[in-house]
């Protein structure tokens, strides 16, 4: 196999809560998991010259060691000593750095098609094993579809799958550091944390609007007091009827579910006249796997 396209998906988490702080100086988290439709295209060739290349189509992604395409794309040609070059294409759609796992499932399209193109036959799991040692959400990247993330986030088990809905996204033209975030994070108090456990159990019902009712972001907390632009995000797709909005991650990027396409639709545009909306997606669920 000579060249290889494929799509890398992003994420949104339905549910995401923290439960401690470990001793390393990461958290406990418990997520619920969800693969949507909006994506970015990658393109991988085989080069005759030994070295890696990227081409992205945006100015300012790095192009060399810093990204994480390159980095998957390394690990697997250093361990295996894979003859050549390889050139990697990288159009992206997935907001940066926007809560979503955009290098992540990056780095995941990568580490699946480099197995793929040079028939290494490792499974999945394997290349879970090698991905998270370059980000804890690259294993969900290899698994897409409905999941609980435990641990650090590399803990996964498959979850029946989100019922089919419509996804609005938008994304405000602001910046919030993950490691802000988590270091302003008080898990002491009468912090609202979201019920997992019935979240799952709507899921296992294929419950749309109760799995909804139960969606929540725990760093919600520290990041809509810093960017009250969130909340007027949420706001505004509460008000044009999405079953319920929240951040995805740690932010900035806002999600709102849908069950009518018509109302997802409209809610599309109105959001588009936002100012607050930088970037605004209307896509659905995502539940395809990647082919062992």
């Amino acid at each position: 196999m000579y060249e290889m396209r494929l799509r890398a998906y992003a994420k949104i988490n339905l549910g995401l809560d923290v439960l401690r702080r470990r001793e390393d100086g990461y958290h406990e988290v418990q997520m619920v998991m969800q693969t949507v439709g909006l994506h970015d295209n990658i393109m991988l060739k085989k080069l005759k010259t030994p070295g890696i290349r990227i081409n992205t189509n945006l100015f300012y992604l790095p192009n060399n060691e810093n990204n994480l395409a390159y980095k998957a794309a390394k690990l697997l040609m250093d361990e295996f000593q894979l003859p050549g070059g390889l050139f990697i294409d990288l159009q992206k759609r997935i907001p940066v750095a926007a809560g979503m796992a955009g290098g992540s499932s990056d780095a995941a399209a990568v580490l699946y098609g480099v197995n793929q193109m040079y028939r290494l036959k490792l499974s999945k799991e394997e290349l879970m094993q090698r991905g998270v040692k370059l980000g804890a959400d690259i294993p969900y990247c290899l698994l897409r579809g409905t999941a609980l993330a435990e641990g650090i986030g590399e803990r996964l088990t498959p979850l029946p799958p989100m019922p089919a809905c419509h996804v609005l996204i938008a994304k405000p033209p602001i910046s919030v550091s993950t490691k802000f975030v988590y270091e302003n994070l008080k898990l002491e108090g009468d912090l609202a944390h979201p019920q997992i456990g019935q979240l799952r159990k709507s899921l296992g019902e294929g419950d749309l609007a109760g799995a909804a009712s139960y969606m929540g972001n725990v760093l919600e907390s520290v990041t809509i007091p810093a960017y009250p632009v969130i909340a007027q995000i949420k706001e505004a797709m509460m008000r044009e009827g999405a079953l319920h909005a929240m951040m995805s991650g740690s932010g900035p990027t806002v999600f709102g579910l849908f069950e009518e396409g018509t109302r997802a639709r409209q809610a599309y545009g109105k959001l588009l006249e936002l100012e607050q909306a930088k970037q605004v997606y209307l896509t659905d669920i995502f539940n395809v796997q990647y082919k062992e």
